[in-house]
């Protein structure tokens, strides 16, 4: 409960330092991998790293658009990434992940310090415009690694058939032919059905862990939420990625249990949408100041949860295959659940029309209590912003004030934070609140 002056009770994450440690662990085995006799393999975010993990608990990978939005966290880097694929001729208004991830390459530096740890193989599947294109270029960059990428691009979640699915398992089977090929390993079923157990235990926690936000006071803000759906996507196939958001779980309803808030002022409730401007977080704290907090976004909710619409038509975690009582015991079995579990995921429905995007962003509008939308046209990412514009119009028609904000998640020339904050300001004064603090 708030007190007299109307402010709730929080504290720090006590899982906070075991986040850290997960997200310092990988990118130091990705580097260190080949001294210990492992492999490395790069590929993207939404990609199927569970099937890699067939190949041995040794193989080590690095996904790309976590890598390039650390790379834009450090502005100097970032900058310098950026002139580099620039210089190479790669156009400005590609991607901004990809550009900063190709002049890493270039530069042969990698963020965490020394050179850039070249992969022995890349894997990937193809649902953004950039994806499989992406890693053609670094497979060129670095001389012929060899590539295979999954096309996924069949449709919504509702026309999803047989075929469609058989379409996507096919790939994958063939897949594992190529990482047999290309490693020299001998494949490990035991070790697929279980990394497919883990990524589906990961996405479901998390979507239960987004669910919580629906509490108020919010256990959760949106900048703290980013340190923690990260790890989803650097290996949401981990058992230790699995473990710790279980874990997560436990302290976040523990806080609503005891009404701990993120941030103790709340009065104000809005989502954001899409990635936000790395090197420019502190325009969440900056909402802080109004009482303001942003609960999520669908982008932190759905790139790696895993949701389904239950028969209220609420938007629900999504229950994992074991507690449905669906066996994985095969192969083909696992690559099945696999697909079709990930074709569901939201953040891939949208690619085939805005209004399926607005559907779910109206569904948390009003089933996470807001008052408001902040949307940020991302020049820096063609796929997630694709229908931006009629989202606005969407959400404006359902009753809900929008407020957007132009700029790029990666490349922080094109993102004015003076501007920004004016535009915040504005908005807070149409939503009736008022700055609290300077």
């Amino acid at each position: 409960m708030a007190d007299k002056k109307g402010r709730y009770p929080t504290e720090p994450l006590k899982c906070w330092d075991m986040a850290k440690k997960i997200r310092e662990d990988y990118y130091r085995d990705y580097a260190a991998a080949h001294e210990k006799g492992g492999l490395r393999w790069a590929g993207g975010a939404w990609t199927f790293d569970a099937i890699p993990a067939g190949l041995g608990d040794d193989v080590f990978p690095i996904t790309s658009e976590p890598y390039g939005a650390s790379c834009a966290y450090d502005k100097q880097f970032s900058l310098r990434c950026l002139e580099a694929a620039e210089k190479a001729g790669y156009a400005r208004d590609l991607c901004a992940y990809m550009r900063n991830y190709w002049g890493s390459i270039l530069l042969n530096q990698y963020a965490f310090g020394g050179p850039f740890p070249k992969p022995d193989f890349l894997w990937q599947d193809h649902i953004c415009c950039s994806h499989a294109k992406w890693y053609q270029v670094v497979s060129e960059l670095e001389h012929g690694v060899p590539h295979f990428s999954i096309d996924v691009s069949v449709g919504p979640e509702s026309e999803i058939n047989d075929n469609k699915l058989e379409y996507v398992v096919g790939q994958m089977h063939d897949g594992i032919e190529f990482l047999e090929k290309t490693t020299g390993r001998k494949y490990d079923d035991k070790l697929l059905i279980r990394a497919v157990k883990n990524t589906c235990r990961s996405t479901s926690t998390w979507a239960r862990v987004c669910e919580l936000n629906k509490t108020v006071p919010a256990p959760l803000d949106e900048k703290s939420m980013y340190s923690l759906y990260v790890l989803g996507t650097l290996q949401k196939s981990s058992q230790a990625v699995a473990d710790f958001y279980e874990e997560l779980l436990k302290e976040v309803q523990d806080r609503v249990k005891r009404g701990i808030a993120a941030t103790p002022n709340e009065r104000c409730r809005v989502m954001s949408d899409t990635q936000p401007p790395w090197g420019f977080l502190s325009v969440f704290r900056y909402l802080e100041r109004f009482g303001t907090v942003s609960i999520g976004s669908l982008y932190t909710f759905g790139l790696i949860g895993a949701w389904e619409v239950d028969g209220n038509g609420e938007w629900v975690h999504r229950k994992t295959p074991m507690e449905t009582g669906r066996s994985i015991n095969d192969r083909d079995k696992a690559l099945r659940v696999l697909a079709e579990w990930e074709l569901h995921k939201p953040e891939w429905q949208h690619f085939y029309s805005p209004h399926l995007k607005s559907e779910m962003m109206i569904r948390i509008a009003r089933q996470w209590k807001l008052d408001g939308v902040m949307l940020h046209y991302n020049r820096g990412c063609e796929g997630l912003s694709l229908g931006i514009a009629e989202n606005r119009l969407a959400l404006l028609k359902a009753g809900f004030p929008v407020m957007v904000f132009e700029g790029n998640m990666g490349d922080e020339r094109e993102f004015d934070m003076t501007r920004t904050m004016a535009r915040i300001d504005a908005f807070m004064e149409t939503l009736g609140m008022k700055r609290e603090f300077q």
